[in-house]
C-alpha cells in the first residue's frame, strides 16, 4: 500500500476555518477580536518570513495582530520593557517573541517575562509545568501541531511506541509530555545527542518524530516497514531548497505515512498559535468552551 502524505498545509486550511468561526463567535459575543502581538528582533530572512506568514494567517482567521520589529542592537532592558507593556495591554491576548534572539539577550529571561496567560507559544515555565502536571493551558505550538497531524489523520497513538529525536523545550520535550498524557496514551522514548544506538530505538517505533536539526539524519534503514514519520526539521540543502531531518525520498517506499518538508509541520505550527490566541482571549473573558 502506498504511503499516506501527512499534508499539514491542507489540514491547516481546515483548522484555520474552524478557528475563524470560533474567533468570529467570540468577537460577536464580546465586541472585541482576539489579539496577537509579535515581537521580531533583527532582520533574519527566515524569521521575517515566518512572522509574515503568521500575520497573513491572523488576517484570514479574524485575529487582530500587531508586529513590533526591533533592531538587532536593542538592549535587553528595552525588550523587557516592551514585553511589560504588552502584558498590560488589554487588547493583546497573546504574545509571540520570535526566536532565536541576538546573543547579547538572555533568551530565558525574555521567555519568562511573558505573562503566563499570554504565553500562546507555550514556551514559558508555567506552561511547561502545567503540561508536566497533566493540567495543560497552552500547548507549545509545534508539538501541538504534530499531535493534531497524527490525531486528525487517524494514526493510532494509544499504546503506540513513539520515538522523538531531539529534546529541546520548543519541540522534543513538550511533545513527549503531550503524547504521554492520559487520553493520548503513547509510550514515548525521548532521544538526544547522548542516547546510545538511536537507530535501534527508532527501528522499534510505531511513530518516529525527527526534530534534531540535521539534514536527512533519519534514513530508511532506521525505521521499520510501515512506521509513521513526522519530520519537524527545516534545513537548507546543497541546492538551496528546504529539506527535513528525514530522508523523504528514501523513506517514502518504506513508511505508512510521512510529512513533507516544507508543507508538513510548519503550517500546523502557525495554526496552533492562532488556536492558542483564541483560547487566551476566552480565558481572559471567562468564555472557554
Amino acid at each position: 500500500m502506498p504511503a499516506i502524505l501527512l499534508d499539514g498545509k491542507q489540514l491547516a486550511q481546515t483548522m484555520q476555518a474552524e478557528i475563524a468561526a470560533d474567533a468570529a463567535a467570540f468577537t460577536q459575543a464580546h465586541g472585541i477580536r482576539p489579539g496577537l502581538a509579535a515581537v521580531l528582533v533583527g532582520d533574519s530572512p527566515q524569521s521575517q518570513s515566518y512572522v509574515r506568514s503568521k500575520q497573513k494567517a491572523c488576517e484570514k482567521t479574524g485575529v487582530a495582530s500587531w508586529l513590533h520589529h526591533l533592531p538587532q542592537s536593542i538592549s535587553q532592558a528595552d525588550l523587557l520593557a516592551l514585553i511589560a507593556r504588552l502584558n498590560a495591554d488589554a487588547a493583546v491576548h497573546g504574545i509571540l517573541v520570535q526566536l532565536p534572539l541576538p546573543a547579547h539577550i538572555d533568551e530565558a529571561a525574555v521567555v519568562d517575562a511573558v505573562s503566563p496567560l499570554k504565553d500562546v507559544d507555550g514556551f514559558g515555565p508555567e506552561s511547561l509545568g502545567l503540561l508536566a502536571a497533566g493540567r495543560p493551558r497552552f500547548l507549545a505550538c509545534t508539538p501541538f501541531g504534530v499531535q493534531q497531524l497524527l490525531v486528525r489523520n487517524h494514526i493510532p497513538l494509544a499504546g503506540a511506541h513513539v520515538v522523538v529525536i531531539g529534546r529541546s523545550n520548543i519541540v522534543g520535550r513538550p511533545l513527549s509530555l503531550i503524547l504521554s498524557q492520559k487520553g493520548v496514551d503513547a509510550t514515548v522514548t525521548l532521544c538526544h545527542s547522548r542516547s546510545r544506538d538511536v537507530a535501534a530505538l527508532t527501528r522499534s517505533a510505531d511513530v518516529v518524530v525527527a526534530a534534531i536539526g540535521k539534514l536527512h539524519y533519519l534514513r530508511a534503514d532506521m525505521v521499520r516497514p510501515g512506521a509513521v514519520v513526522v519530520d519537524v526539521g527545516m534545513n537548507r540543502a546543497a541546492d538551496g531548497r528546504w529539506a527535513g531531518d528525514a530522508d523523504f525520498e528514501a523513506l517514502w517506499p518504506v513508511v505508512s505515512a510521512i510529512t513533507p518538508v516544507p508543507g508538513g509541520v510548519g503550517p500546523m505550527t502557525i495554526t496552533m498559535l492562532l488556536h492558542n490566541t483564541v483560547q487566551a482571549a476566552k480565558l481572559r473573558h471567562n468564555a472557554v468552551g
